[in-house]
């Protein structure tokens, strides 16, 4: 008998005869009222730059300018499916990456990616030193149950809290080492 079958083995017996018990499922679900999708944005907003990422918050028709503006000088991927011409190809010279998203989590700050189309790959949303998201109003969802809701889990997902961060055993941050060390969220309204 391996280790592995003889922890099994010893776990069945501890609960052998246990009642089984029922683990209620009462999560929190729900879209906000009618009215509340500002609040919505603003607490996404406030989430993300908790992250110590940089959130723009824009009317929808002033986005493509706050990508310019965002972008500068910046060698960027634009995945296919954004909807904006031109971009970096080499993956190895580009300095980042520019994406729309699947869905966004209010509560949580997140961003995820299924890499649907405008999201890119994710070797080109991870290798890239920055990340521009653009995430619409109506993207954004109140907390987690919403957004697994609007998800496929046999797509490949990325979710994103903030730029690429970790910490060494003496709580020293260091950030970039599993993605772009800058993230910026221009939210469209």
């Amino acid at each position: 008998m391996s280790a592995r079958e003889e922890i099994l083995a010893r776990v069945r017996r501890a609960v052998a005869g246990a009642e089984d018990v029922e683990i209620p499922r009462g999560y929190r679900a729900g879209r906000p009222a009618e009215g509340a999708v500002e609040g919505l944005v603003e607490l996404f907003a406030e989430r993300v730059d908790d992250y110590r990422a940089v959130v723009h918050v824009v009317p929808a028709a002033e986005v493509p300018a706050k990508i310019d503006a965002c972008l500068g000088g910046r060698r960027v991927i634009v995945p296919d499916g954004f909807g904006r011409a031109g971009g970096w190809d080499d993956l190895d010279t580009a300095d980042g990456v520019v994406t729309t998203c699947a869905v966004a989590i209010a509560e949580t700050g997140t961003i995820v990616l299924d890499h649907g189309p405008g999201q890119g790959t994710r070797a080109q949303t991870l290798v890239p030193d920055y990340h521009l998201c653009v995430v619409r109003a109506d993207q954004i969802v109140a907390g987690v149950p919403e957004a697994v809701a609007r998800l496929d889990p046999a797509r490949p997902l990325t979710w994103i809290s903030g730029p690429s961060a970790t910490s060494d055993i003496e709580l020293n941050r260091v950030e970039g080492v599993h993605g772009p060390r800058t993230l910026e969220v221009i939210i469209s309204t």
